[in-house]
This record gives structure tokens, C-alpha cells and sequence, in this order.
């Protein structure tokens, strides 16, 4: 079992891993068993997701610059200043328990210097809470004050929040009997108001709590997300194609929802692709098949046109920004340019593949327009024979699909809905 310090070396550990490393978060080997896992997941993702704050604040505490051996001991300073403005724990304790850890990684020299460096956070903290920060990079606060700029508070305020859980009920299963199951159990849920098979979780658990779930009663998928399957809307009959489809919720969404539809989930990371495999093979699907392939091309096609195409594609994913704080560090400027570019590619090669009177369903996890609406737009008027379909869900706003913004029980969406002529 992890006890508070190595909890504390753990969390070290993933702020390393992405800040220095520029890794993910999700690459972090965070220990399956113990009391402290989950002290040690918030403290990572809380000082990941106050990041820019915090090295704003510890920066300039710094006299001498580190050393590149020593530039863990930054992350160990972030780690105890996100401690200390933003937890409930004793400042004491943040302080003490944080030198301590610099012992633990053999830096016992170092001691001094953390203690000297959080004491004067903590005598400061009155001036630091005093101050605004949106603890984003600057160059998505310029993005995000440009394309929202009656409403980017908002955005940030969302986005430096806790994701709550969502889950989506098998539709074999009544909503209502299973959040029932779920009261039993002492796990507190809220129906979703906007997906039929949608339920919020008041308090993450772990899944395995959850009734059924290896025999395939659920899966975890923000209410957001769920709406892309309900947007196809499979018919008996349907070819459908789910392009980018890794780790397969909306492919095995759609698979759920019409038995008698076929379902071709394609993807070209071979390792992500085996996520795809688990989810169908757990949620016991028989109309769905797993392509490894490129969106961009036509190699893994066998010439079959589709009835439905659902792109799931690329993106910034600054609408999952709290889900995956790390993308505040891992992203940059260029990566939207890249993006967008590969967006286009996929739009214009798989429309060739949609049968005339078909529809492709365009979504993303972004809020930036430069990936949604005017993606859509440049499409539609480079493609004649694409017509824009208004997509008729009290969720969202936008003349051209529909955006929505992160909030409370929603990540940060946008849709699209065309049809080929």
C-alpha cells in the first residue's frame, strides 16, 4: 500500500513524465492497488492541470537556474505549490512532506532549497489568489480569446476543472433499473437529459465497481461523445464506416444501437487499434470489423461504398482539456496547422467513399473553429455535391454544426452533418 510520501514520488514521477519528457499522462504508471492511488492521481493531474500557474509562480523563486539533472526538483516544487494554493492539505504538512520526498529521490541537499521555496509561496499566498491566471498556454489563450471573446472565462474556468464520469448503458438495459443498481451500491448517478442511454456519476469510481461492466452492461464515454452514434442513427442495412475510431466508443455505440448494421471501425495506430478489439469483444459485438488503415487514403478500402460515414477525427482536443490536462503542455501552435491539414485530407478522401444520398457525420473533441466550423465550411464550398444537414439537438449552437463548449456535464464538442447529393 502507498503511504502519503510515495504517493507523492508517484505523482513526481507523471509531472516528470509530461513536463519534461513531454509524455502523457495516460503513459504513467500509476500503481493498481493502494489507498493512496487516487492521492496520488489528483495531486498529478491537479499540478498538470495548474501547470502554467504554478511555473509562473516558482520561476521567479528560483535564484539559479537548475541544472538538467536537477530539473526534477522544479516539478517537486510545482507538486508542493499546487499543495498549497490549491488543496485542502495543512500548508505544513504540503511543505514537510514535500522536502521529505526530495530525500527520497536521493536530493537531501536540496531540502533547504524546497523549504526556503514553498515558505515563500505560502507567505505570498494572499497576493498569488489575488491574481488572475488562466493557467493556459499563451498561445491557446490568444486562439480561444479570438474565437470566444464574450465567453473565454468561462472556457477557462471549465477547463481547469474536474471531468466528471460519464457512462453509457447497454440499450438492452432499462437506464432506470440500472442507476437503481447503482443507488444499491452506494454510487450516486444522474440521468443525462440529452443521451438516452447517458448517466453522470456524481463521484468517480473504479469501473469495476460498476454492475456488469466486463460482460458488457456499459462503458465509460462523456455524455458529449455519446451523441455521435445517435447522429448516424444505423438502420438495418447500413454500411457504416467509423473512420479514427480508436479506443472504439462510437464504434461499438453504433454496433449497439442496430445489430443488423455493419460497422467497419478503422485506424491506423496499431496499438490503439487493440483498445478497439477489447471494447468489441467485451460489449460482445458481431456486426462490427476492425480495419488497420489510413483515413487519409484508400489502401485498406475494398471498394464497397458506404451508407454512413462517421469521422472522428484528428484534433487540438481543447474541448477535454480538463478530462486531459496534459495536452496544455504537449500541444503547440504548429500541432493546429498539422491538424487542420490532415482534417481536410481525411473530409475530402473519404466523401469519395460515402454512396450519393449517404451521410458523414464530422466530429471532434475541439473548440477551436479553425478544426470545426470553418473546416466545414471551406468543404462545403469546395464540394458541391455536399449539402449541410441542421442537426435538430437542443445541445450546442453554431450555424454550421453545432459547438459545444465545455460545462459541467459535457466535454467541449463540435458536430457536423452532411449530405452527399
Amino acid at each position: 500500500m502507498l503511504n502519503k510520501d510515495s504517493a507523492r514520488v508517484v505523482a513526481l514521477k507523471a509531472i516528470c513524465l509530461v513536463a519534461l519528457e513531454k509524455r502523457s499522462l495516460s503513459e504513467s504508471l500509476f500503481p493498481i492497488h493502494g489507498d493512496d492511488l487516487s492521492f496520488a492521481k489528483s495531486l498529478a493531474f491537479g499540478s498538470i492541470r495548474f501547470y502554467h500557474h504554478l511555473n509562473d509562480i516558482i520561476t521567479p523563486r528560483i535564484k539559479k537556474p537548475l541544472e538538467k539533472k536537477n530539473l526534477d526538483l522544479h516539478c517537486l516544487l510545482v507538486l508542493g505549490a499546487y499543495q498549497i494554493i490549491y488543496t485542502d492539505i495543512s500548508r505544513h504538512a504540503a511543505i514537510n512532506e514535500t522536502v521529505e520526498v526530495a530525500k527520497i529521490i536521493d536530493k537531501t541537499w536540496a531540502k533547504g532549497f524546497i523549504n526556503a521555496v514553498l515558505r515563500g509561496v505560502d507567505r505570498d499566498q494572499k497576493e498569488i489568489n489575488a491574481s488572475k491566471h488562466y493557467s493556459h498556454p499563451s498561445w491557446l489563450v490568444k486562439k480561444i480569446k479570438k474565437d470566444y471573446p464574450e465567453r473565454y472565462e468561462d472556457i477557462f474556468f471549465e477547463n481547469n476543472r474536474k471531468a466528471p464520469m460519464s457512462i453509457r448503458i447497454h440499450p438492452s438495459i432499462n437506464r432506470h433499473d440500472f442507476q437503481k443498481e447503482l443507488e444499491d451500491l452506494e454510487i450516486l448517478s444522474q440521468l443525462s437529459d440529452i443521451s438516452s442511454q447517458g448517466l453522470i456519476i456524481e463521484d468517480a469510481v473504479n469501473v469495476n465497481k460498476l454492475p456488469n461492466f466486463q460482460n458488457g452492461s456499459c462503458y465509460v464515454q462523456d455524455i458529449s461523445a455519446q451523441l455521435a452514434a445517435f447522429l448516424i442513427s444505423p438502420k438495418k442495412g447500413d454500411y457504416i464506416l467509423d473512420a479514427c475510431c480508436a479506443p472504439g466508443g462510437k464504434t461499438t455505440h453504433i454496433a449497439e444501437l442496430c445489430e443488423e448494421a455493419e460497422v467497419i471501425a478503422l485506424d491506423s495506430d496499431k496499438v490503439r487499434i487493440e483498445k478497439v478489439y477489447e471494447n468489441i469483444d467485451r460489449l460482445k459485438l458481431k456486426n462490427a470489423t476492425v480495419i488497420q488503415g489510413d483515413a487519409t487514403n484508400k489502401d485498406w478500402w475494398d471498394k464497397k461504398l458506404f451508407d454512413k460515414i462517421l469521422i472522428d477525427a484528428p484534433c487540438s482536443g481543447t474541448g477535454v482539456i480538463r478530462r486531459h490536462p496534459d495536452i496544455k503542455l504537449l500541444r503547440k501552435l504548429k500541432d493546429l496547422s498539422q491538424a487542420t491539414s490532415i482534417q481536410t485530407k481525411i473530409l475530402e478522401n473519404l466523401w469519395s467513399l460515402l454512396k450519393p444520398g449517404g451521410e458523414l457525420v464530422y466530429a471532434t473533441c475541439s473548440i477551436l473553429k479553425d478544426e470545426n466550423e470553418r473546416q466545414i465550411k471551406t468543404f462545403l464550398n469546395n464540394f458541391k455535391d455536399a449539402k449541410h444537414i441542421d442537426i435538430e439537438l437542443p445541445w450546442g449552437e453554431g450555424e454550421i454544426g453545432k459547438q459545444k463548449l465545455p460545462e459541467k456535464n459535457y466535454d467541449g464538442f463540435y458536430y457536423a452533418k452532411l449530405l452527399k447529393k
